[in-house]
């Protein structure tokens, strides 16, 4: 199974989207379309992430247990993300490092400006 996109609520579209887009540029991905004042798409060459108004005008909330992890190319993507995240007064929820539960994975943990947690993961060959 695939997805279209992962989207997660925000109560203020411009402080998410000046975060993402400083933390998804580490990634290699841009952003791709602002839909108004309400929401963006983020990617690859598509849209693959997105930050939204709750349509229901409620407040936008983190989900408990929540994690969205993104694919980072390498290790040094995974700690250029982490660092663009702490410089923007993100808290560390998990540095960077190893993770045992698979050879060559390096990973780290966040939060975006809504609460949402947000894992970046690098694989690389382990000689």
């Amino acid at each position: 199974m695939n997805f279209t996109h992962v989207a997660v609520g925000t109560n203020d579209i411009e402080a998410a989207r000046r975060f993402y887009d400083k933390v998804l540029a580490t990634l290699g991905w841009s952003r791709i379309a602002d839909l108004g004042d309400t929401g963006s798409f983020w990617g690859d060459g598509a849209p693959s992430f997105m930050v939204t108004l709750p349509r229901n005008g409620a407040p936008a909330t983190a989900g408990n247990g929540t994690t969205i992890s993104f694919q980072a190319p390498d290790h040094a993507s995974v700690h250029a993300f982490h660092e663009a995240a702490l410089t923007l007064g993100m808290p560390d929820e998990g540095a960077v490092g190893p993770r045992p539960w698979a050879p060559g994975a390096m990973a780290a943990y966040t939060r975006d400006p809504d609460g949402n947690k947000l894992a970046v993961y690098g694989m690389e060959a382990t000689s």
